[in-house]
């Protein structure tokens, strides 16, 4: 069993997003961390055609990994909306038992330097926690006056809070990519989800933010020190967050200095779309038992 891996959830329109990640770790991985990337089913033959000779790359589909979970019905499952689907598959990718630890990753980041497992453990056992308090997006909020942001990030957090009765300041577990560790996925599933008599898919129908599941789950049930670091990627959440960027002329040599990629959110940065955008049903994902 590895001690960590990289895994990315995708699919067809995010095609060029997902080679553009896979090229730059193929590029700057420099301890030849195994990288896993799942996709629906029928979109694997795409996949393999496009990122053919991509080193370290396994290809998944997402039905298997939604079947490791028998909680997982085909009709609660066929029900959800595609950006709460894709949450579940990368918080249930643990249970295939390929490793210790996974940097969850999303299509639209990007390696801009050189990256090892260093960067993501502290030590063999202990991997790094992203986690803060959020102070460069509500800088960003406040210059703009858009208080709406504050509001909205407050309001998520606080609502994770209270799934574990936790008092206290507010936290941050994300942007992606985070560090997470298999044993806390676990204690949720035998714990909080076990005890409310939940499957990770009605979880995040609940409340659809798996990296506050995860951090609010590994404050409570502390399976692991916590060791915290700023998040790992430079975040475009905005498209005026970028133009600032430019503006101040932080080129990918200067950010590099801090962090080890770029997220440019496809929320706003449709460029690498491939189709157009459309509700997508996710009935044809599920693998028939």
């Amino acid at each position: 069993m590895k001690t960590i891996v990289l895994f990315c959830k995708s699919y067809r329109n995010d095609l060029l997003r997902a080679k553009r990640l896979a090229e730059s770790v193929k590029r700057f991985n420099r301890d030849g961390i195994p990288f896993y990337l799942s996709v629906p089913r029928s979109d694997l033959p795409l996949f393999r055609k496009e990122l053919a000779g991509i080193d370290e790359l396994t290809l998944l589909v997402d039905e298997e990994i939604l079947s490791a979970n028998q909680l997982h019905t085909e009709s609660l499952v066929g029900s959800m909306p595609g950006n709460h689907l894709q949450q579940v598959v990368k918080s249930e990718f643990w249970r295939l038992g390929v490793c210790r630890n996974y940097l969850m990753i999303d299509s639209d980041s990007y390696f801009i330097r050189d990256f090892g497992v260093n960067d993501f453990m502290y030590d063999d056992a202990i991997p790094y926690t992203v986690m803060h308090e959020g102070k460069e997006l509500l800088g960003f909020a406040a210059r703009n006056g858009l208080a709406k942001i504050r509001r909205n990030f407050i309001k998520d957090r606080s609502t994770a809070q209270k799934y574990f009765e936790r008092p206290g300041r507010i936290y941050d577990f994300g942007p992606t990519p985070i560090i997470c560790n298999v044993e806390v996925w676990r204690m949720l599933a035998d714990g909080y989800a076990a005890s409310n008599q939940l499957s990770f898919a009605e979880m995040i129908t609940m409340f659809p933010n798996e990296m506050l599941w995860y951090g609010e789950s590994l404050l409570y049930y502390k399976p692991i020190p916590l060791i915290p670091v700023e998040p790992l990627f430079k975040v475009y959440h905005y498209k005026e967050q970028y133009d600032e960027s430019v503006a101040l002329k932080e080129t990918e040599k200067i950010l590099a200095e801090n962090y080890l990629g770029i997220i440019t959110q496809s929320n706003w940065d449709k460029s690498l779309d491939t189709h157009p955008r459309k509700s997508r049903s996710w009935k044809t994902l599920w693998l028939k038992k």
